[in-house]
């Protein structure tokens, strides 16, 4: 159902052919008849300009690098099957994202470089040449949607009056027989039709506020779309379903997403579930970086299982200039009963603070626990459960004269009950990094150190009582003397235990070792580099 734009008599022997034949059959799918879009609803739909003219269809910005749309789009012979060669189109595809009005200026004009297709279904990703600024992607629905939801579809295509209209439109649609690759759809208004120039469109459902996709245009029966037959009363569409390979989808469209970023500019990096969990508890924990520029990125944990794209997408949660390149120490950790992750800070200018909550949108409540120069002197924190409160995380500090203290009741209303762990020691002035872990199984956490001679130690189950082993992981002198930042997280899979260790290195390069244990550090995943 590509919508192939009727400049030619090729383009007319389609659609006369499409009016003749059978719904789901062979009739690619082709516009939404519907309401008109106002200026910025459902920017992440983008509208495919291929060869010049000689084919228009639809698509779902799903990543900033990234859309989603109907192989059949680029198919040598479309509605003759949607068999695509994974490389670059064919035919020059210009893709134009963010202008609901086609007549304005505004949003992203990008080209298409790129077509990874799906073999099993009418679907294919298309990586841009540049990333979409300004537009929230459509997020990926890992639910399957059941018969008798509605749902929101959206694109160019043509409407029941005009041939090539300048607008965005969308209607909303009641979804029928849910078969293993598709889904059939049903409009719920009379005008409600899927035309040419929708193929590849999305078919979404709205959540709070947010908008998850669940199936791309793939064939319409085009009944009262401008052309057709007058007779034809058929707008029954379907849509090549999206939920049951949304982890194919993530793996995709996170491929470049780490190295888009020159990783020696990482300032600070602090791991938790800041953006919520997923569907069936799947989602492994995001990641907040703080560049050195004082821009803030946050990364979202992924859904699927692959060791090697632990992130599905990243927000730019801060500008360049902001106020976090006062930052001097960040850490993540639970520090309320909500089940959600927020972030403490030592500032440059003695205070610590904590944001309750983080997610796509920024950073919510802040709490001012301190402001003084006696908090100037914490060189290095950390978030750990080092009491048995289950529910907020306590806060580790190490002191610039070598001691260690831990706040065993960190909430928002401030840091207490101090318990000194060591006193002033000089050799603890060595310590490059600190950061907290599940490692060993103890009924506290545990605490890694990361010295700068290279000598990596995990001090097992901490307490108010203090350190009670160490156990070392790397020896002196060995080559984690390069490694600049550490956090700790499960980044292979949700709640991963043992947690695993993610490193910024000194070139730049990032990479984490899954699943450390009392044994040391196992396998390396490079991630970037």
């Amino acid at each position: 159902m590509p919508a192939i734009r009727p400049r030619t008599a090729w383009v007319t022997g389609v659609l006369a052919s499409a009016v003749a034949a059978s719904l789901l059959t062979s009739l690619p799918a082709n516009a939404v008849v519907g309401e008109k879009a106002k200026d910025g609803t459902y920017a992440f739909t983008a509208k495919l300009d291929i060869g010049g003219g000689q084919r228009s269809c639809s698509a779902a910005l799903v990543e900033e690098e990234w859309l989603i749309t109907a192989a059949n789009c680029f198919a040598d012979n479309p509605g003759q099957g949607a068999k695509v060669a994974a490389g670059a189109p064919k035919l020059k595809t210009t893709a134009t994202i963010g202008r609901t009005d086609l007549t304005r200026d505004g949003g992203t004009v990008a080209n298409v470089v790129e077509l990874v297709p799906r073999d099993d279904r009418d679907l294919v990703m298309a990586r841009l040449d540049k990333r979409v600024t300004g537009v929230a992607p459509v997020g990926i629905g890992f639910n399957a949607s059941l018969p008798g939801e509605d749902l929101w579809v959206s694109g160019y295509g043509r409407t029941k009056d005009e041939w090539v209209p300048d607008r965005l439109h969308y209607a909303k649609y009641t979804v029928g027989a849910v078969k293993d690759t598709s889904l059939s759809l049903t409009g719920k208004s009379n005008d409600a039709s899927v035309c040419q120039g929708d193929t590849g469109g999305p078919a979404f459902r709205e959540i709070g506020g947010r908008y998850e996709l669940v199936g791309v245009h793939s064939m319409s029966g085009q009944g009262g779309c401008f052309g057709s037959d007058e007779a034809d009363t058929n707008k029954d569409a379907s849509d090549a379903r999206v939920d049951d390979i949304a982890g194919w989808i993530q793996t995709v469209s996170s491929r470049n997403l780490l190295s888009r970023a020159n990783w020696k500019n990482a300032a600070h990096m602090a791991s938790g579930y800041f953006t919520g969990n997923s569907a069936g508890g799947k989602r492994r924990m995001d990641l907040f970086v703080v560049w050195k520029d004082g821009s803030a990125s946050l990364y979202q944990g992924a859904d699927h299982n692959d060791p090697k794209y632990p992130f599905s997408a990243e927000y730019k949660v801060a500008a360049a200039g902001s106020y976090w390149k006062d930052a001097r120490a960040v850490t993540g950790g639970s520090f309320t009963d909500s089940g959600s992750d927020g972030i403490t800070v030592r500032w440059a200018n003695g205070k610590l603070s904590t944001y309750t909550h983080v997610d796509q949108n920024g950073f919510h409540d802040e709490k001012e626990h301190a402001y003084s120069d006696t908090w100037k002197r914490a060189r290095l924190i950390t978030a750990g459960r080092y009491t048995a409160n289950n529910l907020r995380d306590d806060l580790l500090v190490l002191w610039d004269d070598g001691s260690t203290s831990m706040y065993s009741d960190t909430d928002t209303n401030g840091v207490r009950k101090e318990s000194q762990l060591t006193k002033a020691d000089k050799s603890w002035t060595e310590a490059a990094q600190i950061t907290s872990g599940e490692f060993t199984g103890k009924k506290t956490a545990d605490l890694v150190i990361r010295w700068n001679d290279g000598n990596t130690s995990l001090f097992p189950g901490v307490d108010t009582a203090g350190y009670h082993d160490r156990i070392r992981i790397r020896p002196d002198g060995s080559a984690w003397k390069n490694a600049q930042i550490l956090t700790v997280g499960s980044f292979t899979a949700a709640a991963n235990r043992p947690n695993d260790i993610l490193i910024r290195w000194a070139d730049g390069n990032v990479s984490y070792y899954p699943g450390v244990d009392a044994s040391g550090t196992h396998s390396e995943v490079q991630l970037v580099g």
